[in-house]
């Protein structure tokens, strides 16, 4: 998962009393606008619980509250409570937990903020789960050295995004490292909160719930 703040969401909040930017009209940016991405000058804050099942029983939860204009965020889980600055030279360990829970909250608003990677698009993809006629939206980011500028924790992962004709998406498989493997996972249930739309509801190929948002505030 990536750790970019990118300039684009500064500049898309600074011209909130200006006209709008134009966005570029690419896929990925279409998928953001799905979710309500032209909206986000509207939002201060986006809180929410990340939830994930372990061994079909065990429940991991992690709760955040991400301050956006004043880049803050604040974190409670299992080992502690604490809020931090995303713009403080040093991060604690659990800024890698907020931006991999980011991304399952709010993948399709990290194609609009994200910078550095490439995309592909193949039409009329059977989806790996439902076997449902999709738009497949390959995601790859660039490589380097882990937590270098612009690189994140993790570089050089890639996601395989299938998207129904409304351009939200149904199921993604994450490769890491854009390996030729990865578990595709379903994006279900949607939810609108203030302008936003989230996916709260993600399962694996067997059907079981592996991993779900609640709790989801916006102001």
């Amino acid at each position: 998962m990536k750790n970019l703040l990118p300039l684009f969401l500064l500049l898309w909040l600074f011209s909130s009393c200006e006209q709008k930017p134009q966005m570029p009209d690419t896929l990925p940016f279409q998928v953001a606008k799905a979710y309500g991405f032209e909206n986000f000058d509207q939002v201060n804050s986006i809180s929410y619980t990340w939830n994930v099942q372990r061994d079909s029983v065990n429940v991991f939860s992690r709760d955040w509250k991400w301050n956006i204009k004043d880049s803050t965020v604040y974190y409670s889980g299992p080992d502690t409570t604490l809020t931090y600055s995303l713009t403080a030279d040093s991060l604690p360990k659990q800024d890698g937990g907020f931006i991999n829970d980011k991304y399952w909250a709010m993948m399709p608003f990290q194609l609009a903020w994200d910078t550095g990677y490439t995309f592909e698009v193949e039409e009329n993809v059977p989806s790996p789960i439902a076997g449902k006629n999709s738009t497949k939206l390959t995601i790859v980011y660039k490589s380097g050295e882990p937590a270098a500028p612009g690189m994140g924790y993790t570089p050089g992962d890639a996601y395989d995004l299938y998207l129904d004709e409304n351009k939200m998406i149904t199921e993604w498989v994450f490769r890491r490292g854009n390996g030729p493997e990865g578990r595709p996972t379903t994006w279900e249930d949607v939810e609108t909160h203030g302008p936003l739309k989230f996916v709260t509801t993600h399962k694996n190929a067997e059907g079981q719930r592996t991993l779900w948002i609640s709790n989801i505030k916006v102001e």
